[in-house]
Formats: C-alpha cells, sequence, structure tokens
C-alpha cells in the first residue's frame, strides 16, 4: 500500500513544480522574415523563408536560423525571447563582419521576431550600417 501513495506524492509533486522559461518556445519553426528597415546601401544581406531552431540547454536558449550563425539567450514564462550573438560574424561581403540579436516573443505555435544585424567595418572596427527584419512563422509539422 505504501508504493500507490509514494506515486501520487510523486505526480503531485512534479504537476506542482513550476515549467522552466523555455518548455513553450522549444522547437523547429517555419518562418519568413521581411525586411522593415536599412541603413545600408548596398544592402549586405537578403532573406526569404527559412527555418527556425530554438532549444535550450542548462537555462540558456539557443536561437539559430538556417542561414545565420546561432544566438545565445534568454526566454521568459511567458514566451518572450531575447538573444545575441556571441562575436562578430564574418559576413560574405568582404571588409564587413555582424552582430546580430532577436527579440520578441512565441504564442502558443506562432513565433514574432525582430531580427537586426549591426554590421562592423572590419578595417576600422566602427558600425557601418545596420538591416532589421520581421520574422513570423509556426511551430513546423
Amino acid at each position: 500500500m505504501r508504493a500507490p501513495a509514494l506515486l501520487v506524492l510523486v505526480i503531485t509533486t512534479l504537476a506542482g513544480a513550476p515549467a522552466s522559461a523555455d518548455d513553450g518556445v522549444a522547437g523547429t519553426y517555419d518562418v519568413k522574415l521581411a525586411e522593415t528597415a536599412s541603413t545600408c546601401d548596398p544592402k549586405p544581406e537578403s532573406f526569404g523563408k527559412s527555418k527556425l531552431q530554438l532549444s535550450s540547454a542548462k537555462g540558456e536558449l539557443t536561437v539559430k536560423f538556417a542561414t545565420i550563425y546561432k544566438m545565445v539567450g534568454t526566454a521568459t514564462k511567458d514566451g518572450q525571447i531575447t538573444a545575441k550573438t556571441v562575436k562578430l560574424i564574418g559576413t560574405s561581403i568582404g571588409g564587413l563582419s555582424a552582430r546580430y540579436s532577436v527579440v520578441g516573443h512565441v504564442t502558443g505555435d506562432a513565433v514574432e521576431l525582430v531580427l537586426t544585424a549591426q554590421y562592423i567595418r572590419q578595417d576600422t572596427n566602427k558600425p557601418h550600417c545596420m538591416q532589421a527584419w520581421t520574422v513570423t512563422g509556426t511551430r513546423a509539422k
């Protein structure tokens, strides 16, 4: 008779345990990136449809687009996401590196983010221009 009581205690404890912040956001999403702003001429990057992977380990959120280096950040319990690249990333445009960041939220199976790229001149290590995209999509089935 002791085993069922222990099982009830374990189930009750697990049911009452707080969910981690990224339980609801982790997964793969089919997304569309639409450019919303740019101070660059010519524009260094152009995106369209992509896959977005959100995953976590040890309380750290990883954001990875198919064509962009991974970003690291956090997710809150209500689905708010903030992440950025850890270091400057080389681009296909000679002489420019980039720093990427993303902010937004996941609600259910829908994701809405703003992706920003700040381009840095490699010769002077000073900001050159910026681009921004809205990222919208749904969890891949």
